[in-house]
C-alpha cells in the first residue's frame, strides 16, 4: 500500500497506522453494536467486515476470531465508562468500583461475554487476556483504594492485603462466571458490607 502522508523523518512511527488505527476502532464500535442487537452469536467477521467495509483479512490481523473482537470491545466500553474519582473516603470509592463493575456486565454486551468466558478453558487466549486486562487490573485498582482507606485509619493497619482482595473480588467474578445469581448493585453492596465487617478498624 502506497502512502501519500508518510511522516517526515525526524517523527518516524510505523507506515498505515493512522489509517489502521481507523479500521480497528471502527471493527470494535461495530461488534459493541451487534453484541447489544443480539449478544455473541450476532458478532461474526462477516457482519464486522460488512458493516465496516474493513476486509476480513485486515480484521484477521489483529484478532485471531470473532469472539476476540467481542471481548476487545468489551473491555474498550469498560476503559469508557466513567472512571471512579477518588475522594477522600476510600471505601466509598471502592463501592463504586463495584457497582461499576456489575453495571458493565448487566449490559447485553456484558452478558453474553461473560458466558464466553465462563464456557472458555482457563487457559485459552481469551480467559487470559480477560483475567489480566480486566479481573487483575480491577483488583489492582482495589488495592490502591484499601491501602489508601488504612491510611485513612478506615481499615485495620495489619490485616492480610491479598486475602482482604480476595474476600472482596472473588464472590464478583464467581456469580459472573457461574452465573447462578444476579450481578447488581444489591449483591455488590452485601458483598463489600460483609467484607468490611471484617476489615474495618
Amino acid at each position: 500500500m502506497i502512502e501519500d502522508d508518510a511522516p517526515p523523518p525526524e517523527t518516524p512511527r510505523p507506515r498505515g497506522r493512522p489509517r489502521d488505527e481507523g479500521a480497528r476502532k471502527a471493527v470494535l464500535k461495530a461488534a459493541q453494536t451487534l453484541l447489544d442487537e443480539g449478544g455473541l452469536t450476532a458478532v461474526t467477521m462477516d457482519r464486522l467486515a460488512a458493516r465496516t467495509g474493513v476486509g476480513k483479512p485486515t480484521i484477521y490481523r489483529s484478532w485471531p476470531n470473532a469472539h476476540a473482537v467481542a471481548l476487545d470491545a468489551l473491555l474498550q466500553s469498560a476503559a469508557l465508562l466513567p472512571s471512579v474519582r477518588e475522594s477522600s473516603a476510600p471505601l466509598k470509592d471502592l463501592r463504586r468500583q463495584l457497582r461499576r463493575i456489575a453495571a458493565l456486565f448487566a449490559t447485553p454486551a456484558g452478558r453474553s461475554v461473560a458466558q464466553m468466558i465462563a464456557a472458555a478453558q482457563s487457559e485459552t487466549e481469551l480467559s487470559k487476556v480477560f483475567r489480566h486486562r480486566f479481573m487483575l487490573a480491577s483488583r489492582e485498582e482495589g488495592r490502591r483504594l484499601l491501602m489508601r482507606a488504612i491510611q485513612a485509619g478506615e481499615v485495620r493497619p495489619r490485616i492480610d492485603i491479598e486475602a482482604a482482595l480476595d474476600l472482596v473480588y472473588a464472590p464478583l467474578f464467581f456469580r459472573l462466571l457461574v452465573g447462578h445469581g444476579a450481578l447488581d448493585r444489591k449483591f455488590v453492596d452485601a458483598v463489600l458490607d460483609h467484607a468490611l465487617d471484617g476489615l474495618k478498624a
